[in-house]
């Protein structure tokens, strides 16, 4: 195992402060914790009900599991290796017990916002604090700026609710007094509705007191005025924005995106507020009265820097987004083009805060395990039995177990889709239902108790923010191994899409490692290790270090049996801690970013263009032959269908097994309208099927590329269109195929160097379960790229 930063250690044993150590002008900015992880005083949320996960998602055999747990119930613990067969608990391996846990909870601790903890102490006899602001749906009242700590140590508040009033807070450092709170009319601000499309847009605002008079400017304009000529005493709290304090910790949390945010020492007249609001946020302002001004240019990280001469430097909790641009932003940049983030001159600068906001628990390690040097690789879980609402239930935490690092490597690799089952884990706090198999949809199941942080890749944050980003230090339970994407077809697509491959590999003797999707962006070049790499299940997110590890590996000679679908679609990346995953989804089903806001696509951790794989220059096309076309009716066994053999003399049907199929033959279903079904419910074809389907003009600057050659197609894919579904062409717009058009089967002998068998499905393993045709072809593959059965 890796050796652990200090800042790694703290968030694992969830005590002790995180320092920071970007200099010395940073010291002083980490404020006294209160042994959450590193975290100030924050607003804590119960989570009801048993919950975990592990400190790493995939570890190899001899190193140590660290389980992270928040149990509000007593509970049985056992760490299990998954067995040799699909679909039975009783055939989990249990390889240690801890029995009758008792209950030991922790909360959570949503809501990002700046800390400074450098407050303002200087005496002022007037004051002007100045944003852009853009507010997303909002429910309650929430802090934009303040030094306040209600109720005993009040000095400064700006706020907003969600009628648009602005509320405007001064006080003598003490006891809140209504006397100094003034409120200005309804719509002040515009903030979003919650229901329809949200209307988000900036508002410049500034808050000025004269010493006599509190004044409230929007975009230029005086909305508000009022009479008050008390004392600003300031309390010796955190200076916060985005948040307030609420009995000594942070709260009331905002949901909006501000921009170039400053507090003056004197009062802005009308004119210099008009400048500053024709300025667009573009412009530091160079001002001898600032107490401190954060043009948050930084971008990525989690500290912003004060450019005033008070070096107020802030830290944001709880990361919040970069990378959104500001008020001067068109983010209405052309698909296909040459934007450039870092040679726009009016592109600006934004941070975006959510009250939801969480991407590490922070909880302490409860139980840890000593993985035996000679465990099997495979899917291991955290199998916790518990009673909830007087009925017995299971929370599973899947983990991966690697090869030991003292064994050499097997014939063949296994990618586990685990940026897949991360991308679709909304509800990580829900309470699991009492039967072991659970469907999940892309919004999840019904939500903890508590309402805590539901938001995936599938699922925006509940003030309507797109999910740009999310945690791995966070419970994931869709990736149980009983979790259902399909209802009455018992279809999945995350980690039980993937066990049907691992129990046949084992049951016919042949030999496999298998690693995360993070254990290859972080090792790119461990590929080479391998006689074949096999893909499987829904591997839909890839990072570019996948993406170029893969190529060279392909380019050395290497081989690809690719048994997923929608694969290398969406673009990737994380942070140098490997704790976030980013994905910025636009102009496909599902985006988190409008099309109009394009602009926002560019990733923080990287400042490179976002979204869809083959539009960000690395089409996997390129490197498996195939792209999607689109999805069916999971729920629906009508929707599945077949695939049909078109090309029955070809070597993978004949050797060393003969299959004895005929042109026109249907391989891999259970039956007519019955499932299991190999074509559902995410499927690719090649190219030049997505250009006969296409049924537009292609879009400004888009071209539909030709395919690679040496491409044989082996079988078509046959989808049930009448049933249902939705198919798309190269660009992502939805088309209406005259025929049952599925996914397609191919072999490839790439010119570049390597082999691929891509079978363009997420149902292939699956439908191995119904069609022994379908085993003996993947037999074939494996013996053609010369992986064999290894004798016990």
């Amino acid at each position: 195992m890796e050796t652990s930063t200090r800042r790694e250690f703290l968030q694992q044993t969830g005590v002790g402060l995180a320092v920071a150590t970007l200099g010395g002008s940073w010291e002083g900015t980490q404020a006294a914790t209160d042994a959450v992880g590193g975290l100030p005083p924050h607003r804590p949320l119960e989570v009801p009900g048993v919950h975990a996960y592990p400190a790493e998602h995939s570890l190899h055999a001899g190193e140590t599991l660290q389980l992270h747990v928040s149990a509000s119930v007593p509970y049985d613990l056992a760490i299990c290796r998954l067995g040799p067969r699909f679909d039975d608990p009783a055939g989990e391996e249990v390889l240690a017990e801890f029995l009758a846990q008792s209950p030991a909870p922790h909360p959570i601790h949503p809501g990002s916002y700046i800390y400074v903890h450098k407050s303002l102490s200087e005496a002022v006899h007037s004051l002007s604090v100045e944003l852009w602001i853009r507010p997303w749906y909002i429910s309650e009242t929430q802090a934009i700026l303040s030094q306040y700590d209600h109720p005993d140590q009040c000095s400064l508040a700006l706020m907003v609710n969600a009628k648009g009033q602005i509320v405007f807070y001064l006080g003598d450092g003490g006891k809140y007094h209504a006397d100094g709170e003034h409120i200005s009319p309804a719509k002040s601000l515009h903030v979003p509705q919650p229901k329809g499309p949200l209307n988000i847009r900036w508002q410049h605002l500034v808050a000025v007191w004269d010493g006599r008079v509190k004044r409230i400017y929007v975009d230029g304009r005086k909305i508000a005025e009022w009479r008050w000529e008390g004392k600003v005493n300031w309390s010796a709290v955190p200076l916060r924005w985005g948040a307030a304090g609420e009995a000594g910790k942070a709260s009331h949390f905002l949901d909006a995106d501000v921009a170039m945010p400053a507090i003056y020492s004197r009062a802005l007249s009308e004119e210099e507020i008009r400048q500053r609001f024709a300025d667009n946020g573009l412009t530091v302002p160079k001002d001898a009265s600032l107490l401190g001004c954060w043009p948050l240019q930084e971008e990525k990280g989690e500290h912003v820097a004060d450019v005033s001469a008070h070096q107020r430097h802030g830290r944001i909790i709880n990361q919040g987004i970069w990378m959104i641009g500001g008020p001067s932003f068109d983010a209405n940049v052309a698909r296909f083009g040459t934007y450039d983030p870092a040679q726009d001159t009016k592109r600006g600068h934004g941070l975006r805060l959510a009250s939801d906001d969480l991407y590490d628990c922070r909880w302490p390690v409860r139980h840890t395990w000593k993985i035996p040097e000679d465990a099997r690789p495979g899917l291991y879980v955290a199998r916790f039995r518990f009673e909830y609402g007087k009925t017995e239930r299971y929370q599973y935490v899947t983990f991966i177990v690697k090869r030991s690092k003292n064994r050499p490597a097997a014939p063949l690799l296994v990618l586990a889709a685990t940026n897949t089952w991360r991308a679709y884990s909304s509800t990580p706090f829900a309470i699991p239902p009492a039967s072991r198999k659970q469907v999940w949809g892309t919004g999840g199941i019904t939500n903890g108790p508590t309402n805590p942080p539901a938001y995936s890749f599938y699922r925006a944050h509940a003030a309507g923010q797109g999910t740009l980003q999310l945690g791995l230090r966070m419970p994931w339970p869709v990736a149980s191994p009983y979790v259902l994407y399909g209802g009455p077809t018992e279809y999945s697509h995350l980690a039980r899409a993937e066990r049907p491959l691992h129990v046949w590999l084992e049951q016919n003797g042949y030999l496999y490692d298998i690693i995360s999707d993070y254990d290859l962006h972080k090792q790119p070049d461990l590929l080479r290790s391998y006689r074949a790499v096999v893909i499987v299940g829904h591997n839909e997110y890839w990072s570019i270090p996948m993406y170029e590890g893969l190529r060279q590996y392909l380019q050395g000679g290497g081989q690809v049996i690719n048994l997923s679908g929608n694969t290398i679609f969406w673009r990737v990346s994380f942070n140098p801690e490997g704790t976030i995953i980013e994905c910025r989804k636009v102009d496909a089903p599902g985006n988190q970013i409008p099309p109009q806001r394009r602009g926002e696509a560019w990733h923080s951790q990287d400042g490179r263009r976002g979204g869809l794989m083959r539009e960000c220059g690395y089409p996997g096309w390129q490197l498996i032959g195939l792209e999607s076309l689109g999805w069916n009716n999971p729920s629906n066994p009508k929707n599945f269908g077949p695939f049909v053999i078109e090309d029955p003399d070809h070597a993978l049907f004949r050797a060393p097994e003969n299959l004895k199929l005929r042109k026109g033959d249907r391989i891999g279903e259970a039956g007519v309208g019955k499932t299991p079904a190999v074509n559902g419910h995410e499927f690719d074809v090649r190219v030049s099927t997505l250009a006969k389907l296409q049924q537009q003009p292609n879009p400004p600057g888009g071209k539909v590329p030709e395919d690679p050659p040496g491409i044989r197609l082996l079988a078509n894919g046959i989808v049930p269109w009448k049933e249902g579904g939705a198919a798309f062409d190269y660009f992502m717009r939805p088309v209406k195929p005259a025929t049952d058009q599925g996914g397609e089967m191919i072999y490839w002998e790439r010119p570049e160097g390597g082999r691929v068998f891509n079978a363009g499905c997420i149902g292939y393993a699956w439908a191995m379960l119904a069609d022994p045709r379908l085993q003996g072809l993947l037999r074939n593959v494996l013996a053609h790229f010369g992986i064999k059965p290894q004798p016990e």
